[in-house]
C-alpha cells in the first residue's frame, strides 16, 4: 500500500481514515463507498444513521454504498429495524479485495495481449537506451531479465534496501546453469546477500561512487547495477531525499559498451572467481 515505511505508526486515526479511503478508492471503490467501509471496521455493527454522523456521508447515500459493499463482499447486513451493517473480518476483507485487484489487472493484461499491433517493425532493437522510474517498476524489469538469464548475471547493489525479498526469491530461483555474482557496498551487505542467496558468488564492490565515505548526503546514489548475458543493461540512483529510484535501461549492445560495464561492475572481484575467465 502507498505511504513511506512506518509512516502509520505516527499518523493519528483520522490521518490514517484519511489513508485507508485514499487506498481503497485506489484500489477501485467509490469515495462514499470506501468512508462507510472504513467507518464499519471502527463499529461492530452500525446503523445507517451512526455510520452516516461517523463518516459525514448522507444517510440515503449510505444504504446506496452498503449495497456496493455487501455485493463485493465486504460488508455484512442484518435485517432488522433499523438494519445493521458490520464489515467482514479485516483479512477476508484484504483477501477479497486483492483476488479483485488480481481479477482487474489480468483482465487488462488479457484485452492488451489481445491488441492488433499499429505499425509494427520486425527489426531487432540495436543499441537501444530507455529511462523508467518507481522502485516497483524497476525491480519488476530487474527480476524479469534475472529470469530471463541463460548464462550470466552480474548484480551490484548500492543500498540496502533493495534487497527486498521478491530479489532474493528471484535471485535464488536462478538456474545452476547460470553464473551469479553479486557485488555489495560494505562486508556487513555482502553477509546478508550470501546468507540470502547461498549460491551466488559475492564479492566487495570498488565502486566508491556508488555510496562512498567520500559522497555528501544529499548526493543522487547508484542503486542497482544489473549486466545479464552481456547484453541487457539496467543502472538506477536513488534520490536522498524521496528514496525514489529511477533508472535507464538497455539491450542489444556492442561488445564495447558491454565490456566497460562489466569491468566497471566487477571492480573488487577476485579474477580467479570471474565468471568471464
Amino acid at each position: 500500500m502507498p505511504g513511506e515505511p512506518g509512516r502509520l505508526g505516527h499518523m493519528n486515526t483520522n490521518e490514517k481514515v484519511e489513508e485507508a479511503s485514499e487506498v481503497l478508492q485506489q484500489l477501485g471503490l467509490k469515495e462514499y463507498e470506501a468512508r462507510c467501509f472504513v467507518g464499519l471496521t471502527r463499529l461492530q455493527t452500525g446503523t445507517a444513521r451512526k455510520l452516516s454522523e461517523m463518516t459525514a456521508v448522507p444517510r440515503t447515500r449510505v444504504y446506496d454504498a452498503i449495497r456496493v459493499l455487501e455485493a463485493q463482499g465486504l460488508v455484512e447486513v442484518q435485517h432488522s429495524s433499523p438494519q445493521q451493517f458490520r464489515a467482514v473480518p479485516l483479512e477476508e476483507a484484504t483477501e477479497t479485495l486483492r483476488d479483485q485487484y488480481e481479477a482487474r489487472v489480468e483482465r487488462l493484461q488479457d484485452a492488451l495481449d489481445d491488441m492488433e499491433i499499429v505499425d509494427a517493425d520486425d527489426s531487432s532493437p540495436v543499441q537501444e537506451v530507455w529511462s523508467m522510474a518507481g522502485r516497483d517498476a524497476i525491480e519488476n524489469r530487474t527480476n524479469d531479465l534475472i529470469a530471463d538469464a541463460s548464462e550470466e548475471i552480474v548484480l551490484v547493489i548500492g543500498d540496502e534496501s533493495l534487497l527486498t525479498e521478491d530479489l532474493v526469491n528471484a535471485l535464488n530461483e536462478v538456474g545452476d546453469g547460470t553464473e551469479l555474482v553479486i557485488g555489495a557496498l560494505t562486508e556487513s551487505l555482502q553477509d546478508e546477500i550470501q546468507t540470502a542467496v547461498p549460491n551466488a558468488t559475492t564479492f566487495i564492490s570498488g565502486l566508491e561512487w556508488i555510496r562512498g565515505e567520500n559522497a555528501m548526503v544529499d548526493e543522487t546514489a547508484i542503486g542497482r547495477l544489473v549486466l545479464v548475458d552481456r547484453s541487457a543493461i539496467l543502472v538506477s540512483s536513488i534520490i536522498p531525499e524521496t528514496m525514489e529510484e529511477q533508472a535507464i535501461f538497455g539491450e542489444g549492445f556492442g561488445n564495447g559498451l558491454v565490456v566497460l560495464a562489466r569491468r566497471l561492475m566487477a571492480q573488487g572481484l577476485v579474477t580467479a572467481r570471474d565468471p568471464a575467465k
